[in-house]
């Protein structure tokens, strides 16, 4: 059983005839967009959406959904994954490196629902490292500041190339191990005020929906 599957096929149900909307990227967002261009050409629905990475950006050319920008269209309702959620809808975001255009798109949405399997509930934050978008010049002291925070921070590597991860903004990606976070509000405040951070993987006090894929089928949070 596919349960991101069953989570982004769900959440393409939610849509409806002319909204705007906001497309986010990984494993689990790929089968909401699928399911969107399949619901286009099936049912005749008029969307347009918002790529929130090169990824999604594709996925949506592949699937013939029209794409516009934040700078000509409001965003309705914006679909996107998470890496961690918890009771209270913080995420962890930013396993695919896309998480500074995820962070815009999805701030400006009138609605936000995020898709995921099960695994991705936790209790608490911080078992996931929470990724940085960084400006590479400022490597040296983001780490020292991040240190002084109480965490243990990486640069991501390439897996199909030499080097770094490089962003799709042209940065470097920092994963920082907090192992737990008891405070994600002020976290993604104090992450965000460290000179060459451009954004970081904490999302807090923004999600309207979770949909789960689960093994005894979808389950909605609200």
């Amino acid at each position: 059983m596919n349960l991101k599957k069953i989570a982004g096929f769900a959440a393409a149900e939610e849509i409806q005839d002319g909204q705007i909307i906001g497309l986010g990227t990984g494993s689990t967002t790929h089968y909401f967009i699928e399911k969107v261009g399949m619901r286009m050409k099936e049912e005749e629905i008029n969307v347009m959406g918002i790529p929130t990475s090169y990824q999604s950006f594709l996925l949506a050319k592949e699937w013939k959904i029209p794409v516009t920008t934040l700078e000509e269209h409001d965003v309705d309702i914006a679909v996107d994954g998470a890496d961690e959620i918890d009771p209270n809808f913080n995420l962890i975001k930013g396993g695919g490196a896309a998480h500074t255009l995820e962070k815009i798109v999805d701030y400006s949405a009138e609605k936000l629902i995020i898709i995921a399997d099960d695994s991705k509930i936790v209790n608490k934050l911080g078992k996931f490292p929470v990724p940085l978008e960084i400006i590479s010049e400022s490597r040296k002291p983001v780490f020292s500041a991040l240190e002084d925070m109480g965490a243990n921070p990486k640069i991501r590597m390439a897996q199909y190339k030499d080097g770094p991860v490089i962003s799709d903004n042209g940065n470097f990606i920092v994963d920082a191990d907090f192992r737990e976070i008891d405070n994600p509000i002020q976290l993604e405040k104090d992450l965000n005020s460290i000179p060459g951070v451009v954004e970081n993987g904490i999302f807090s006090q923004m999600v309207d929906q979770v949909i789960l894929g689960t093994s005894d089928g979808v389950e909605v949070l609200k």
